[in-house]
């Protein structure tokens, strides 16, 4: 029976005891690791096509989206303090509901985090077009090199998007000769952004003015499934912001005290971040006005539509935020403070390539999982002999990534990896309750308060969110699915270590693969 197919936790538990990695980040590095991975293109870039979406209401697009973040976080904290072990979401459902479904998560979480990394390589390519090349030294990258055929922002006639794709390939490069990010790094990488953000707020909100919010929905609460337009459709977009607050979940293994410090990280570096979310959006529709673009049916026109960039590349609407791909550098510019939008700009330059690295690498660790288990090629595990990498996944991930940041919107492809995420958060919640009917009695350091309301309030939410995808993202997530069950039937399925009675779980020390130094990502 494939569902029968289970890891024992207590083999886990036992493979995590005899092949720990040391034990050296506490709460507070947990939680700037958190605020480090969530922070990024969402608030950077993501602005703008949520306020074609909700306008105004993209206040509270945040405040849905960080809600139900914060549900899935409560069932994140209590499965990753029972097992703190690499794998995240993936090594959960191995564990609790059985092989095919772990590998629908972990093929879920590749979707996820390849894509992650793609919207990231084209938000950063925006800041990079805009307050570097133009801003700085006024030079204008030609339309057909900065942008795919759709794209957010109002240039027309783009052909491929060279700057996202160059950095795609260059943060895969890194990755492959043996290049991690170490978590003093990392806090000052937080630090930059937290001091962008923070800056943001000071100089906007004093400047903001009622008039501005009015109407506050102008698409509504609800647009309609599929529709991706009004408040809930903008939080299943912008949900996006928040993608990285699990991946505190896979550092499990290196926590001190992680029964106590994984929750501390989750919960803690999402109200950071939900709080600062909502403040920046409020300081960007207050000075300059974030009413959308509408249509002649009185419905916003798509976020990276071609009617969309149409509009945009009109004078009267080209400096409104929702046509901007370097959204809050442009407010700063447009209320008068030229200099420090430049300087935001520069600090989103410097930052975001470091969130493509946390998502290109643990993506290739999920696939590299999944290889020693034997439900991918093991070639795709192959080491490298002097970088001590699995070189050839990240090489065929850097790859995907370059590509579908060559030629698709910002917007797009947040919708896309939004679809995978949101399905892997509603598995953990069912792992947990379905633990706590099988295995009550299982030390739980942390349990999730009130269970029989937040995992249900985790899997109700994550499936309203997925519903209010724009439809054309909807269909990636089965599509994808479907591809990843032929293969799992035509090759995963008679070569699985499991099916085989192997039940042996991997840590990282394993074949040595290229582990961060002093605590990153560990999946």
């Amino acid at each position: 029976m494939i569902f029968g197919r289970v890891k024992p936790i207590d083999d886990i538990l036992a493979t995590a005891k005899k092949k720990a990695l040391p034990r050296t980040l506490g709460a507070l590095q947990l939680t700037l690791f958190g605020v480090g991975c969530v922070i990024g293109t969402g608030i950077f870039v993501l602005t703008s096509a949520g306020a074609q979406k909700a306008g105004p209401g993209l206040m509270l697009a945040f405040a849905i989206a960080g809600l139900i973040c914060i549900v899935a976080a409560l069932c994140y904290a209590e499965i990753a303090s029972m097992l703190p072990v690499a794998g995240s979401a993936y090594t959960y459902t191995y564990s609790v509901m059985g092989e095919i479904l772990a590998w629908t998560v972990g093929w879920a979480l590749v979707l996820e985090y390849a894509v992650a990394a793609s919207a990231v390589a084209v938000g950063w390519s925006g800041y990079f077009s805009g307050t570097i090349l133009q801003e700085t030294f006024g030079v204008q990258l030609p339309a057909f090199l900065a942008g795919g055929p759709l794209v957010l922002g109002g240039i027309e006639g783009g052909l491929i998007n060279l700057p996202a794709v160059v950095i795609a390939l260059l943060v895969t490069w890194l990755l492959m000769i043996g290049t991690s990010e170490s978590a003093k790094v990392n806090a000052i990488l937080v630090a930059i952004k937290v001091t962008a953000l923070t800056t943001f707020i000071i100089l906007t909100l004093p400047k903001s003015e009622m008039a501005n919010f009015n109407p506050f929905l102008p698409a509504g609460v609800f647009g309609g499934l599929g529709s991706g337009i009004g408040a809930v459709g903008a939080a299943a977009t912008i949900f996006f912001a928040y993608v990285g607050f699990d991946a505190v979940s896979t550092a499990a293994e290196e926590t001190k005290n992680p029964q106590r410090n994984v929750p501390i990280g989750l919960i803690g570096s999402l109200l950071i971040c939900t709080i600062f979310y909502i403040l920046v959006a409020a300081g960007a529709v207050g000075t300059i006005g974030g009413q959308p673009i509408m249509g002649p049916n009185g419905i916003p026109f798509p976020a990276g539509s071609e009617e969309l960039a149409r509009q945009c590349a009109m004078a009267e609407h080209s400096a409104k935020l929702v046509c901007s791909n370097e959204a809050l550098a442009h407010v700063l510019r447009e209320i008068g403070f030229g200099t420090i939008g430049n300087m935001l700009g520069y600090a989103a330059f410097i930052a975001l390539p470091s969130v493509i690295l946390i998502l290109l690498f643990g993506q290739t660790r999920i696939f590299f999982v999944m290889a020693r288990d034997g439900l991918l090629p093991e070639s795709l595990s192959k080491i490298h002999p002097k970088w001590g990498t699995p070189y050839v996944v990240t090489a065929i991930t850097g790859a995907v990534v370059a590509f579908a940041a060559a030629f698709l919107p910002v917007g797009q492809l947040a919708d896309i990896a939004n679809a995978g995420t949101l399905y892997a958060f509603m598995m953990v919640a069912i792992a947990v309750m379905l633990l706590r009917k099988r295995d009550p009695n299982r030390e739980r350091s942390f349990k999730t308060p009130m269970l029989w309301f937040v995992g249900p309030a985790t899997i109700i939410g994550c499936v309203f969110l997925f519903l209010n995808l724009p439809f054309e993202a909807m269909i990636v997530l089965p599509a994808w699915a479907a591809i990843g069950m032929v293969i799992y039937f035509l090759y995963g399925y008679s070569r699985s270590h499991v099916g085989k009675g192997i039940v042996e779980v991997h840590s990282l020390d394993d074949d040595a693969p290229h582990r961060p130094v002093d605590g990153g990502p560990v999946v």
